[in-house]
């Protein structure tokens, strides 16, 4: 044993005696060594045994069954213990790396809020963990278009990063001539289905904006709907579009749709993350955050989201129960 049992023993029968502050300290000081060598908890009640033996040599038996049984329950202890301890460094070193995987995922999935003429965008996308199991992207394209994708992935932690990074990638391969959203949604569909595990799946909703004319078109795989903010009655209306999440069939058609957007109108893009967000053991119904983004309507779109969240945030004690993303794109 790397203890010396003979300064153990001194130490105990000098507090026996005398209960001063200065055997306690030194029993503080054996305490660091203990766990400093990696001293089991049924060597220490062997050491405080054999002490004991030797200060009282006439222990009574009863007494000495006692620590028998003590001595027994530290074996157990002492191996429960181990095996807490390597759960925990396990769990750090897990930890570490979520944390490694987080920081690259916000460098490879990071997207910046292009300048669009006659568009205001506004964009926030918080994880309720350390990994975002949602995504968002904008494309500006060489006719002045704005391509905005919203993405959630059906599983979370490190799987999800990876299928996200894949999906972000693929998209910025394409060629712009095939930038509409029923052919953007048509192939990462097959990028999905031959390379995502079958038990994960994708939603996304792809919509392209050309600032030129006003006309916003659009498709869903499987999406969350988002809503349509007429200026001119001051009213919201859900986006009706239909598909099939990414990666089911490699046959899947998407089907696209348009809308025209007038000055002062809006489109509000969200994951469920927004939408079933809770109070308690209450979920709140669509209208409420709609009824939120209404009462900042007259704010710049990114004031918009950033106070929505901030409002969701408080009513769930801080405390996000999925991934929160919102975007709004005004004309």
């Amino acid at each position: 044993m790397k203890i010396d049992a003979a300064n153990y023993k001194d130490l105990l029968k000098h507090y026996i005696e005398t209960q001063d502050e200065q055997s306690l300290y030194g029993a503080e000081q054996i305490s660091k060594t203990f766990i400093k060598n990696n001293i089991l908890p049924e060597e220490i009640v062997s050491l405080h045994n054999q002490a004991l033996a030797e200060i009282y040599p006439d222990l009574f038996v009863d007494f000495q069954r006692s620590m028998d049984f003590l001595m027994e329950s530290m074996i157990s202890y002492g191996l429960a213990h181990q095996e807490y301890q390597t759960l925990r460094e396990k769990q750090i070193e897990l930890k570490s790396e979520i944390s490694v995987a987080a920081g690259m995922q916000d460098t490879l999935l990071a997207t910046s809020k292009p300048e669009i003429e006659g568009l205001e965008i506004g964009a926030i996308s918080v994880p309720a963990h350390q990994l975002n199991g949602d995504y968002y992207h904008f494309i500006k394209g060489e006719d002045g278009s704005l391509g905005v994708a919203v993405a959630d992935v059906i599983g979370k932690g490190i799987p999800a990063a990876l299928c996200m990074s894949m999906i972000k990638y693929s998209m910025d391969s394409f060629p712009e001539q095939t930038m509409n959203p029923k052919t953007i949604l048509g192939n990462l569909n097959r990028v999905v289905e031959r390379n995502v595990d079958p038990s994960m799946f994708i939603t996304m909703f792809y919509a392209q904006y050309n600032p030129k004319d006003g006309k916003l078109l659009y498709s869903t795989a499987g999406h969350e709907p988002g809503y349509f903010y007429s200026a001119k009655t001051n009213t919201f209306k859900e986006i009706e579009a239909k598909g099939l999440v990414l990666g089911v069939s490699k046959e899947t058609k998407y089907k696209q749709y348009e809308s025209s957007m007038e000055d002062g109108d809006m489109v509000i893009l969200l994951t469920d993350g927004v939408t079933e967000c809770r109070q308690g053991d209450r979920f709140i119904e669509s209208e409420e955050v709609l009824d939120i983004i209404r009462q900042h309507v007259h704010l710049p779109a990114q004031k918009m989201v950033d106070l929505v969240y901030k409002y969701f945030e408080r009513l769930q004690n801080f405390q996000l129960r999925d991934d929160f993303t919102l975007i709004i794109l005004r004309k």
